[in-house]
């Protein structure tokens, strides 16, 4: 199959974003890619599509638990085997997801980057036949970046254990040049394919209100928009006000931050593919601005 037809096939688009065919064509080759792409750009088709391509595993490497469990089961729900591993897994659904592996039934494997140098995972990775390792949200890697992760600094010593090296992929939605500069240098890519697309989203919008009264403002935002939307609030407290005032007014409401157990987020995710609105910390769509 070609990448379009992989395109169509599993993720029912016909034609390739900005910068992605061009990402993809050099990773199918055997280059080594960065690619700085804003959120919506469609990064994770760049590695999924050649993941289908390549005969052995593609190994994703995330920092975000709720990100990879999204990603897998859209993944799996297109028809394609894939798998996560992180912190979220017992210990026996880790080693049922590694028996797996071993048998060849993944053709995408996330992991977070905090398993990498654990010894089951270096024995895992072994004898998998690894053909590309995709770094999401690679400003991680750089202590430039606004989300420094120390884990990140272990894949290129991840990347030197295995017994061939792979295809070496990194992609972020923004990154300075010294940030991207620290990206190549960090993971040691070979004469990559360095793309950074536009940031210009002619479906997008950014707007700056500071109503007197914020929730009056929310309702009304609501109201315009057939009570649909994600919240954002600024602590965990203002979360939980929100959230309440919005049941309490009859709103289908579910409220989402670090502060809830496991089970509650997991609960909060599977209502908000269904109830609107979503609330939990700091993004986008609508937001309260502090006085």
């Amino acid at each position: 199959m070609t990448p379009t037809e992989i395109l169509k096939k599993y993720f029912g688009y016909d034609e390739f974003r900005e910068g992605q065919f061009d990402l993809i064509g050099a990773l199918i080759l055997g280059r080594d890619v960065l690619g700085v792409m804003p959120t919506g750009a469609g990064k994770s088709v760049c590695y999924q599509v050649p993941a289908m391509l390549f005969t052995g595993v593609t190994l994703v490497i995330s920092p975000l638990i709720s990100l990879m469990r999204d990603q897998v089961q859209a993944l799996v729900a297109s028809g394609i085997a894939a798998a996560y591993i992180n912190s979220s897994l017992t210990d026996t659904q880790c080693n049922r997801v590694a028996a797996n592996a071993r048998e060849g039934q993944y053709k995408i494997i996330y992991v977070a980057p905090e398993r990498l140098l654990s010894p089951s995972m270096l024995e895992l990775c072994a004898v998998l036949p690894i053909s590309l390792i995709a770094v999401d949200e690679a400003h991680c890697i750089s202590q430039w970046g606004q989300d420094f992760r120390p884990s990140y600094l272990d894949i290129p010593k991840f990347v030197d254990y295995l017994p061939h090296r792979p295809v070496l992929a990194a992609f972020t939605a923004t990154a300075t040049r010294r940030v991207r500069t620290d990206i190549l240098e960090t993971l040691k890519q070979n004469n990559p394919l360095t793309l950074v697309t536009g940031f210009d989203r002619p479906n997008l919008y950014f707007e700056v209100k500071q109503p007197a009264d914020k929730y009056s403002a929310l309702a009304q935002y609501l109201k315009e928009n057939d009570n649909c939307g994600i919240v954002y609030c600024s602590t965990r407290k203002e979360v939980e006000s929100v959230a309440g005032k919005l049941l309490s007014d009859g709103y289908s409401a579910a409220r989402y931050h670090a502060g809830l157990s496991d089970t509650e987020r997991s609960r909060a995710r599977r209502l908000a593919r269904r109830l609107h609105p979503l609330l939990c910390p700091q993004g986008y769509h609508y937001r309260f601005v502090s006085d």
